[in-house]
């Protein structure tokens, strides 16, 4: 038996076998790091949905007639915990990267005081009404663009 055909096939064999398992780790690194991306895209397009309804059904809120205080407080309560907007928060602030968790919790936190607005006497003449839906409107436009940054730096 001739040692040289012997160590040529057994290097062959190693090369092989690396080359192999260098190209399905390459191939496994990509296909995780769509995965993730995907889950990102995902969780993003819905927390930005669960603030934005909310938003909405406040707005909404606000406009009717025919409603007591505590009927208003009591609904505008329920409406953002019907959202998901909480759930979906603390999903951000686990797998957002932490420079857009903190953009994702300050419009969280402004779509909070919007909610609060209602606790005040009249929140039909509510003079800090137009203030306060501005800073939605800003932290909202804020988290959106951090978002976007994230998903096109991969």
């Amino acid at each position: 038996m001739d040692w040289g055909t012997l160590a040529g096939t057994a290097l062959g064999a190693i090369l092989g076998v690396g080359t192999t398992l260098i190209a399905e780790r390459s191939r496994w690194r990509r296909e995780s790091t769509a995965r993730e991306q995907a889950v990102r895209q995902q969780l993003y397009a819905e927390y930005l949905g669960a603030l934005s309804l909310t938003t909405h059904r406040l707005r909404d809120l606000k406009r009717s007639t025919g409603l007591t205080r505590e009927e208003r407080i009591e609904q505008a309560g329920e409406i953002l915990g019907s959202t998901n907007a909480y759930h979906l928060r603390y999903q951000m602030l686990i797998i957002a990267p932490a420079q857009l968790g903190d953009a994702a919790d300050q419009a969280f936190m402004r779509v909070r005081d919007l909610r609060d607005r209602f606790d005040g006497p009249d929140i039909s003449a509510d003079p800090d009404w137009p203030s306060t839906m501005s800073a939605v409107s800003e932290a909202l436009d804020s988290l959106r663009r951090a978002m976007r940054a994230d998903l096109t730096t991969d």
